[in-house]
C-alpha cells in the first residue's frame, strides 16, 4: 500500500524526491499511512476541495479491504 500512495503522489507533484510515505499502526490496529510532500506541492496532493486527497484515501481503503485490514492516510 505504501508503494501505491508513493507512486500516486510522485506522479502529482513537481518535486518527487521530497515525497516520503511512512507506515504506522494506531491503537486500534489500523494501518496509518503518513504522506509528506514539499510545502509547495501540498495543494497539488490535496486538490480542489480535497478531491484528490479523498480519491487517494478511497484507493487506500479499497486496497486494505481486499487485504482484510483497515487503513487510512494522513497528509502531513
Amino acid at each position: 500500500m505504501k508503494e501505491l500512495v508513493e507512486y500516486i503522489a510522485k506522479s502529482l507533484v513537481n518535486d518527487p524526491d521530497a515525497v516520503v510515505v511512512s507506515e504506522d499502526t494506531n491503537e486500534d490496529g489500523e494501518l496509518v499511512l503518513k504522506l509528506s510532500v514539499a510545502d509547495e506541492d501540498k495543494g497539488r496532493v490535496i486538490g480542489k476541495q480535497g478531491r484528490i486527497a479523498q480519491a487517494i484515501r478511497t484507493l487506500v481503503r479499497v486496497k486494505a479491504a481486499k487485504a482484510g485490514i483497515k487503513a487510512s492516510m494522513e497528509i502531513i
